[in-house]
């Protein structure tokens, strides 16, 4: 999930969310990609996103809904941030 909110200065920064399903999930075995989630679904996960940030004082904005690759990218850029902060 694609997301940014806010840094002031009429900046924002991204803060993207991986949702996964357990691997032997059985309620959920036919989902592969974030496309096979019902619409509804899919609504509610992002409204339970922005809702939570609202609930703290924050905006909170979902860019967009990507899948496994998009994921595994922002895994692997993650793993080298922490690498190049020592972490």
């Amino acid at each position: 999930m694609k997301t940014s909110w806010p840094t002031g200065g009429g900046k924002s920064e991204r803060n993207d969310r991986i949702v996964a399903i357990e691997q032997d999930n059985h309620s959920y075995a036919r989902v592969k990609h974030v496309d096979d989630l019902e619409k509804e679904f899919a609504r509610e996960l992002e409204d339970f996103f922005v809702n939570y940030h609202k609930l703290i004082g924050k905006t909170y904005k979902i860019l967009g809904l990507k899948g496994p690759k998009a994921a595994l990218r922002c895994i692997r850029e993650g793993m080298k941030a922490a690498a190049r902060q020592g972490k």
